[in-house]
Parts: structure tokens; sequence; C-alpha cells
């Protein structure tokens, strides 16, 4: 079993662009220690910020609670973050496990029991990490359960329900206004600054909305529905924990005053698992030991897609990182099943294999110990002004990759990894959902979505080169295959555009393709001086293509004047801009988010490319996956190792920063509604929520 949650790092890379409980239960609870494993840690106690709130999605998700707290259920979601990358029915290289039990042993000779599985999980082969540093025992014991009642294994086609979505049963309409709402004031007992502290509420129907403080402490809320709500400190990491359960909120009320104890008397703080469920990716490489060769090297080849918290959380010895790093440089394909023949993938050498072997294998072994910790600072000013609304989807599990509106403001989201996509309705956040009909010998998995004038969703198949076209009026879904060149190239059918004129396009193969949409039918090719672009792109008015280089190793940046077939191509040179995915600008400037750590301007009518590098503390050691531009011109992207999402005006080159209530920034792609003054963006967090962003300037 490979640690899945580290693979996907690369998963989709190399597949498709390069490749719950009570709602308002008061527990608090311990966080679970980990029976098998050995790291020296401090001890967790509750004067040291040892106790977690049941709400903080973080500290679920690292504890895999996400949907209950034992027995197969867990199971499942132990088996998605650590087993399914490999085992799983479209792999080449590893036993499928739905019919463990119904065999008389396992390949190493043993009898197919309890005891045997549970320590082969812990001990792990020549081909297969060992998990004892990382599973504790009744991890184990709860995967073992779920492996032995025939439940296994989570492909996509049944996400378990997510038991914190409650908008369908629980009536209750989301704020539309940004203040005149409950009012108070956060105090620090030491008498620091309180500017910057996010304040949350959390409705009855599971919908969250965070505010935050300013130079005063002072905080206020949206005009929201009268009745009882918690009220909670989101992330509190340099504090002790505080929540409310049952805060009447009725109106301009003031509320009474917060007053938040400090963890450590110093900037340090105790490296507990509790305090680092609250830190980013970024924080977490951030405080790790290493050299600059060896983090640039870990960022290089591990950042193009996902997260690094879930990498930094688990403890292996060195075989078991030998054998992860391997699978994530050298396979490719669907799942990583399939080795690769020559070079690794992404641009990375041998030389860089050893690099992340040697660093992991020793700031995230079992025996390291790690440091006191320190973050980022906290958001001052103009980025204080912001109101950040969270809904909860119905299924968990489910990888939610892109958004995009329809002219109801319904926002529908893609799933990456099952066959369900979804319609959040954003005054009720009730979630219709539908699901696309399995393709044979394919994963399940949806990646683009768009939206056409006619309502009519459009979603691509990355893994079964589908086209799926459904109408939201009949439900009906219907698939058009694509053509992808074979062998199959990293690419797949995954980041089309629907152009204004409603027809697709895409690029394969050093082509840029328009195809019709009802037939499939490329219709018109354009040579292409790349093999292919990771993102496709058209201009509002429809005169243009654009698209970036591959993410882990592109530097070229693409613009393609439709009308006359020229083709505009630059390149970085040595250095990796990595302009992944974006959007076209009011100016018919192509904006990308960058692999290295900037915002990627291509300005067609310099014909140059630009670099828009953020003022804020992650950006030397994180990146972004996509960039989408305003009506104004102002440029949205989500700090992908970060839990920021920044906002640029390139005519002043003025940066704000919002921080999001999670310490994850996981935006695949952005949908900005104009229509609201200021504007107001949307993503889908891949870790299963969905936000919106609304600045008050």
């Amino acid at each position: 079993m490979l640690k899945q949650s580290f693979a996907r790092r690369l998963v989709l890379l190399l597949m498709s662009g390069s490749i719950g409980t009570i709602l308002y239960c008061s527990e608090i609870v311990r966080w679970p220690a980990a029976a098998g494993a050995t790291p020296k840690r401090p001890q967790a106690a509750a004067d040291t910020g040892a106790i977690r709130d049941d709400l903080q999605r973080s500290a679920r998700m690292y504890s895999y609670t996400l949907v209950t707290n034992s027995g197969a259920a867990r199971g499942e979601n132990i088996y998605f973050y650590k087993c399914w990358i490999c085992h799983n029915r479209y792999t080449q290289s590893a036993p499928y496990l739905q019919d463990l039990y119904q065999h008389s042993g396992l390949l190493s000779g043993k009898p197919v029991n309890d005891q045997s599985v549970a320590e082969h999980i812990k001990e792990g082969s020549q081909l297969m990490p060992a998990f004892r540093s990382s599973l504790s025992d009744s991890d184990i014991a709860d995967l073992v359960t779920y492996i032995r009642e025939g439940k296994c294994c989570i492909e996509g086609e049944n996400p378990p329900p997510n038991p914190w979505y409650r908008a369908a049963t629980q009536t209750w309409p989301v704020q539309t206004e940004l203040n005149g709402g409950a009012r108070g004031v956060v105090r620090i007992a030491s008498g620091d600054s309180p500017e910057g502290i996010g304040v949350q509420l959390v409705a009855p129907n599971g919908v969250r909305t965070t505010v935050y403080t300013n130079a005063e402490g002072h905080y206020e809320f949206p005009k929201m529905q009268a009745g009882s709500y918690v009220l909670r400190i989101p992330t509190p990491v340099e504090f002790k924990p505080y929540r409310r359960n049952a805060v009447s909120i009725n109106g301009p009320a003031k509320l009474e005053d917060i007053v938040l104890g400090k963890v450590s008397k110093s900037d340090s703080l105790p490296a507990t698992p509790e305090i680092e469920a609250q830190l980013s990716g970024a924080e977490l490489l951030w405080n790790l030991p290493g050299s600059a060769e060896e983090k640039a090297t870990f960022q290089k080849a591990c950042s193009p897609c996902h997260g690094w918290d879930q990498i930094f959380r688990n403890r292996y010895d060195r075989q078991a990182w030998s054998l992860i790093v391997d699978r994530m440089m050298h396979y490719y394909s669907m799942s990583l099943a399939v080795r690769i023949k020559g070079k690794p993938v992404l641009g990375t050498t041998d030389q860089d294999y050893n690099i992340i072997v040697n660093w992991l294998s020793k700031v995230r072994s079992p025996e390291f110990e790690d440091p006191p910790l320190r973050v980022f600072p906290r958001p001052r000013g103009a980025s204080t002004r912001v109101v950040v609304t969270e809904y909860e989807l119905p299924r968990d599990l489910m990888l939610p990759h892109d958004v995009e509106a329809d002219s109801k403001g319904n926002i529908w989201y893609t799933s990456h990894k099952t066959e369900y996509i979804g319609k959040l309705d954003p005054r009720t956040g009730i979630v219709t959902e539908y699901k696309i009909p399995l393709t044979p010998n394919a994963m399940p998995g949806t990646h683009r979505v768009f939206v056409d004038k006619k309502d009519i969703v459009w979603v691509s198949e990355p893994w079964g080169h589908i086209l799926d076209r459904v109408d939201p009026q009949t439900g009906k879904i219907t698939q058009v295959p694509i053509p992808v060149p074979e062998p199959l190239n990293v690419a797949g059918f995954s980041n089309f555009a629907l152009a204004p004129d409603g027809f697709v396009w895409d690029n394969q193969d050093y082509q840029v393709r328009k195809i019709d949409p009802v037939t499939g039918k490329i219709l018109k090719q354009f040579p292409n001086q790349v093999e292919f672009s990771y993102d496709n792109m058209i201009s509002a008015d429809g005169n243009y293509w654009a698209g970036g280089g591959p993410p882990g190793y592109g530097n070229t940046a693409e613009r393609l004047d439709i009308r006359t077939g020229k083709m505009l191509s630059l390149s970085t040179g040595i250095h990796m801009a990595t302009a992944k995915r974006g959007g076209f600008d009011p100016s018919d400037d192509a904006w990308f988010g960058g692999g290295d750590g900037a915002l990627v301007q291509l300005d067609g009518k310099a014909g140059r490319i630009v670099e828009h590098w953020p003022p804020t503390a992650p950006s030397p050691i994180t990146d972004f996956y996509e960039a989408m531009p305003d009506k104004n011109g102002e440029i949205w992207a989500g700090i992908i190792h970060g839990q920021e999402m920044v906002r640029l005006d390139p005519r002043t080159e003025r940066w704000t920063v919002y921080r999001l209530p999670e310490p994850y920034a996981y935006d695949r792609r952005t949908w900005v509604d104009s229509s609201t003054h200021p504007v107001t963006v949307w993503y889908v967090d891949y870790n299963g929520f969905m936000v919106r962003i609304q600045p008050l300037d």
C-alpha cells in the first residue's frame, strides 16, 4: 500500500495534465495517539493547545475521521489516503484487495487473517512501505475491518456521505450582505495585537462564515438569519482553542468579548500534532531543517498539483521513503500504475530522487524530533476586510476540482475521483448531484466544467476521454468521445475550453484543436511548438487561444490568434516559470498561476512574459495552480501550499492577501462573479468544500 496522500502530489499531473457526528455537539476531543509510532514529540496537554475542536476539518482529515470515528467506514477513509494509489482495479503492479479474505494466503505465504494482514501493513515488504510509524494500532484495526468486511475497495463509484452536510435537512438561508450583523471584540490576554484573527459563525445548515479583526480587535459579521449558531476561532494556532455553542444571533447585537490565551510565552510554539494540523504546507516546509537545495528540489518535484501537508504529517523509514518517491518519479499513467522507461517525469533526475529521499528520510523519519514551530504573520490592513463563506458538500473523499456558475447563480463543480458532479445553490447551501455514467475500463472522475449561454453544462472526463453534456432541466447526460492520440500522451482530455461560439478547444500532440462538441470531430488544427500546453483558454471575444507549459517542467506560454493562425510562443529560458492554468484579462493578455511562486502574464502586445511576485511569506517556497482575472483587470489566485487567496492589481502592483479559515487554498479553478461590487470569488477546495470570498473593498 502506498501513501496515496503523497501520491496525489503528482497523480493528476501524470494522469491528466502532465501526466462527520452532530454539528452542535460540544465535544472537544484528544488527538488520537499513534500507538505504533515512536517519534520524539512533545506530549500533548490541555494547557499547550493539545485539544482540538471537532469542527476543524484539517484535524479530522489527519485523524481519518472525516466520515466517522471508528470502524469500517473510517477504514475506508484511511484506505483512500494510504492504499488506493497502488491497490485499485486499474493498477498493474499491486494486487487488488476486494476479495483478499477469500484467498487462503498472502503473497508471503502466511494465512489470510486479521493478525497477518495487520502485521503486513505494519512491517511492509520489499515493494511496500512499512506503516508502523504512520498508522496507529487503531488505524490499522479499522483498515483491516474495512478490507475484511468486503467493502473494499473505494473506486469513486459510491463516495461516502458527508455527515457535516445538513443544508438539505436544515433549511437556513445563507447571507448575501457583507455587514450589518453581529459584532464583537477579540482581546489577547497578554496584550498583543489582535489584528487579523479569524472569527467564525457556523449555521445550523453547516455553512460557515468567517470575518477578521481589525487593528483594535473589532469584527463584524454580515446580517444573518436570526437563530442559534456556533461561535469559534477556526484556526487559533498560537492561541488556545475557543468555541461557544448555541450563541444567539439576532441582527447587529454585540457579542461577549473573546479573550484568547497564548499557547506559548514566546513566538515559538510546541510542535504538537494539534498545532501542526493548523499550519499550511508552506509553513511546515519553512519550519523543517534542510538546505536550500534540498527544499528547492523537493518543491520542484513534489509541488505542481497538490499540497505538502499530508507528506509532512507522516513518518517513514528510508526504505519506505525510497519506495514512495520512486513511485512518484518513475511511474505514470492511471493511478501511477506503469513504470516509465527512460528518464523520470517532470524534468527531474536521479540526483533529484536521491536528494529528496535523503532529505525526507532525515526530517520525516520516526526518530526525528520536531523543533519548535514558528508561523507566518496574520493578515493586516486591507487583507482583513473580507468575508469568507464555506459550504459543505454532500459527499466526502471526492477531490472536487473545478467550478463554474450558471445564469441563475448556481455554482457547478466537478469531482476528480468520482462519477458525481454537483450544483450548489449559494442561497441555501443545498447541492443537487448528477451521476456521470461510468466509462468502461476508465477510472471515474471529471475535471473542467463550463456552462454555456443556454445553461447547458459541459464536463470533461480525463481518464475516459469523454466530453459530457448535462442538461439541468431534464437531467439527461450525453457523452461524446474525444479522440486522443495513441499512445496516450500526458494531456489526456481534461483542460478543454468552451469558446463563445460553442466550439471546444484543446491541444494534443503539438496541435491546438477546434472540436465539434456534438460529434467530437476535429474541425481544425493549428501547429503548436510544444507537445502540449497544460491549460486551454479562449478570450471573451473568441479571438485568442492560450496555454502554458506543463506543471513541473514548463517554461513556455503560447497565444494563438485564431483569426490569422499566428502563434506566439515565448520562453523564460532555463527558469521554469511553469505557467499552469488561468484566463484572459480585459486586454486579452493571458494570465497563469506560476509553478515557481509568481503570477505569469503573457503580454501579447509587447510579446513578452512578465512574472509578478507576491510579497507574501510563502512566495519563495510555494506556487500557484491557477490565476483568474476579473472584469477590472485584477488577478485572483490561491496559494496552493498556503492558506491564502491573493489579489493583484497589475497596474499598481498592489497585492492584497486574504487568509482562509482552514490551512488550505487548494484552488484548482477560480470563478469570478463580476455582477457584484466588489467582485465575488468562488473556488472549490480540493479537500472537499466550497469557498466564497467577498472582499469589502
